[in-house]
């Protein structure tokens, strides 16, 4: 049984990334765990001391929490009905990206589910700075809804690679299983640019292609275009339903010097958006190339 966590803050995003999940995982045995966290603006004394329970000053955030969260279990259960998935709650005085770190050590999900957050009047469309630090952060997948995204059957995936880093059996079991359950069509997509493919390119290509082979997936090459516009052009080009990308961790330096593509895609991206971790490193020798690649 599958373990999904959905944060939610009421908000019909929010909402809207539950409805996708349901749909999403409607053919599995999955328990979804709906998390709300609230902060008060100010920190009151009381919590300092050891919460609301041990003090005389009843806590209005607690009540509204829960009664927000006995909501979306009514909704649900209007909406929905799927024998092969059951549901919990957790109300937390917390910040949202903390409870998850802390919920994803001890509970052992296997996805988090969440809507992004349009800016809106802004030129482009954010996934909101707690889906960015969560993606940033998380030991687990991520899949990113774009707000008002109405779901529909996975038919097609896209996998960008620049071939440069090698990854896990365990990452990539991951969107295999995943392209295996929806019975969807995978494309490993290689942005070529003005450089031949290395020795240990071809051999990640090696691996891809033998990691995948009973998906039969296609191998798309696009040559003389940069990321990641090239990811958003060829999403606008082919409407493919769902793309997956690994993110790696950068260090502390390689983030002061460039931005994430995983960031830049996320802050325009159209459909939804699933990051895997990949704690793979890229070699030394491919450093001066990375920039416009496709990793974290």
């Amino acid at each position: 049984m599958k373990k999904i966590l959905l944060p939610t803050d009421f908000s019909n995003n929010a909402w809207n990334a539950i409805c996708f999940a349901l749909d999403f995982f409607k053919n599995e045995e999955c328990e979804f765990q709906i998390l709300h966290t609230y902060t008060p603006i100010f920190y009151r004394i009381d919590y300092i001391i050891g919460g609301p329970t041990f003090s005389a000053v009843p806590d209005k955030g607690v009540d509204i929490a829960q009664a927000g969260l006995d909501k979306i279990l009514v909704d649900i259960k209007l909406k929905y009905d799927n024998t092969k998935h059951t549901f919990k709650t957790i109300s937390a005085f917390n910040t949202l990206t903390n409870e998850i770190k802390e919920l994803t050590e001890t509970k052992k999900f296997d996805f988090i589910v969440m809507g992004t957050q349009g800016a809106t009047g802004a030129k482009e469309i954010f996934l909101g700075t707690n889906t960015i630090h969560i993606i940033r952060k998380s030991t687990i997948p991520v899949l990113a809804v774009p707000s008002g995204y109405e779901f529909k059957e996975i038919k097609s995936i896209v996998f960008p690679t620049n071939y440069r880093q090698s990854y896990s059996k365990k990452n990539l079991k991951i969107l295999l299983a995943l392209a295996n359950t929806l019975k969807a069509q995978l494309t490993i997509l290689h942005i070529k640019e003005e450089y031949d493919l290395n020795d240990e390119q071809k051999m990640n290509i090696k691996v891809l292609a033998d990691h995948f082979k009973k998906l039969e997936p296609s191998f798309v090459e696009e040559r003389g275009k940069l990321m990641p516009h090239a990811i958003h052009e060829y999403i606008e080009e082919n409407k493919p339903d769902l793309l997956v990308m690994m993110n790696r961790k950068h260090s502390f330096l390689e983030r002061l010097r460039e931005k994430s593509n995983v960031d830049s895609i996320g802050c325009h991206i159209a459909i939804p958006f699933m990051t895997i971790p990949n704690n793979q490193q890229v070699p030394d020798k491919n450093r001066d190339e990375k920039r416009d690649s496709v990793t974290a």
